[in-house]
């Protein structure tokens, strides 16, 4: 179909208002947080979508995605916005963006269940400080928050500062809703477990809108107790010692809501305050005073087990836990500063078992100081561990020098992304740990899932048989 046709198909199905065709924002959805660089500088180069659908129901979503998929179409659902591995770039000539962000009405909270349901365009936000207000919280807290909403959450696998103790998304999700290329609307029901089977959940989980659109979405929820929180911090002279730190608070049980170690470099940004040339570890216990009590306890009696680790006022870290999340004002300064500057930092994250993670870490640094040209900065975080490892969040800018903005991502970018899947890869850890694969970290699912990409495979072949979900997201670019 030509691109107005698309369009005046789309305002008969649904209405006028629904569809959005203002060229700024045409301009801004045809690239994600990825390519901020070129969007700062106003240069779109992907093919523009021809326009963006509001729907205001799952009955909306079901008949534009079968729309879509009659006349094959490429669809790119989308809610909040905050992605940053290219899932929402678009790579199709006439795409439509199904922007589901107008479907943010709060379903039920359900105290005595422990879950709350809402659909996908309810903001984090919006959702967690309604909850505080009644003394609960969704224990979910990426730093996307304050711009964030449910259904892209859940399609992105995401994860928050508190997985710790509360799990990332796919442990909070107890049920939801969703719709498939042919217009099918299926929902997974709410129960606490089930062995009815694969658990169907994971199908839609993570599926980063390539396999369906998430509608609606049923979380737990947790008692919400800030009066008990313990903070702890340490600096400590290297990353192979806060590893070891990291994996006995882990190995022993606990499970404190925060749990991250940084290098030198990436402390040096956030805990200027310190001192120099350390890295530091910090701890947060949450939730009932009892449990607080028992995990700063044991996280004490660790850390006194290394001698190089000297302890920092609590309140420091309180200050830091307050102000981790993005603001609109954040966004608009970081913009700012680049055009200003053009210096451009990111970050890629990955996972790796407590074996692996350390030569990951230390042999990708190493890497990138020797290849990636005009480097201010590189350096990381541990910010996610688990009894079996944690994930390694890799921090870096770089000055663009002699390049147009096209080209910052090929120089750059890339490279730097690629460096740091091959010695992950290498060293028998996953390519990404909680961003999503997007487009940027496709070329390397095969590799990622070996044998077991069969499964993937079937899944975009079964579901999507048109290929019209999110074309050369997730899956290889000959998944149809």
């Amino acid at each position: 179909m030509e691109r107005n046709q698309i369009v005046e198909s789309l305002k008969q199905l649904l209405t006028p208002e629904q569809v959005i065709t203002d060229q700024h924002a045409l301009n801004e959805a045809s690239i994600d947080r990825y390519k901020k660089y070129q969007s700062i500088h106003k240069t779109f180069v992907m093919p523009i979508p021809s326009c963006i659908v509001k729907p205001h129901s799952t009955e909306e979503v079901s008949k534009v995605l079968m729309f879509l998929n009659e006349n094959k179409i490429n669809c790119i659902p989308r809610t909040g916005g905050s992605a940053t591995e290219g899932g929402l770039e678009n790579r199709a000539e006439n795409s439509v963006v199904v922007d589901g962000s107008e479907m943010n009405k709060i379903i039920k909270i359900d105290t005595y269940n422990m879950q709350a349901t809402v659909q996908c365009g309810v903001p984090l936000q919006y959702l967690d400080d309604l909850l505080r207000e009644q003394g609960y919280t969704t224990g979910h807290s990426p730093q996307s928050k304050p711009i964030a909403q449910m259904g892209g959450l859940v399609a992105t696998r995401s994860i928050g500062q508190f997985s710790t103790l509360y799990g990332g998304i796919e442990d909070m999700v107890v049920g939801l809703e969703a719709v498939f290329p042919d217009g099918t609307i299926t929902r997974i029901k709410n129960v606490p477990r089930r062995a009815a089977g694969p658990d169907i959940r994971h199908v839609i989980i993570g599926n980063e809108g390539a396999l369906c659109y998430i509608t609606e979405v049923t979380v737990k929820i947790f008692p919400y107790l800030p009066e008990n929180n313990r903070y702890y911090g340490y600096t400590l002279d290297n990353m192979k010692t806060g590893f070891e730190i990291l994996r006995e608070v882990m190995v022993r049980g606990y499970k404190p809501s925060i749990a991250r170690l940084y290098d030198v470099e990436d402390a040096a940004m956030h805990f200027s305050h310190f001192e120099e040339g350390k890295c530091v570890i910090i701890f947060m216990a949450e939730g009932p005073a009892g449990i607080t009590k028992a995990t700063g306890d044991a996280i004490e009696e660790i850390v006194t087990q290394y001698p190089e680790c000297e302890a920092v006022d609590p309140k420091l870290i309180e200050k830091w836990f307050l102000n981790l999340n993005w603001t609109a004002e954040m966004l608009l300064e970081e913009r700012k500063e680049i055009l200003e500057t053009g210096n451009m930092g990111f970050t890629t994250e990955v996972s790796g078992d407590w074996s692996s993670i350390y030569n990951i870490y230390k042999n990708s640094v190493e890497r990138i100081r020797k290849e990636i040209p005009d480097l201010t900065m590189i350096g990381g975080h541990s910010s996610h561990s688990y009894i079996n490892g944690t994930n390694m969040y890799f921090v870096y800018y770089y000055n663009v020098v002699d390049c147009d903005p096209v080209d910052e991502i090929t120089k750059y970018h890339e490279p730097l992304n690629k460096i740091i899947i091959e010695e992950t890869l290498k060293h028998g850890g996953s390519i990404v740990h909680h961003h999503g694969v997007g487009k940027v970290r496709q070329p390397f699912i095969r590799e990622e899932h070996g044998s077991a990409y069969y499964i993937l495979e079937k899944l975009k072949k079964t579901f999507d048989p048109n290929g019209i979900m999110n074309v050369d997201t997730v899956f290889a670019t000959d998944d149809k």
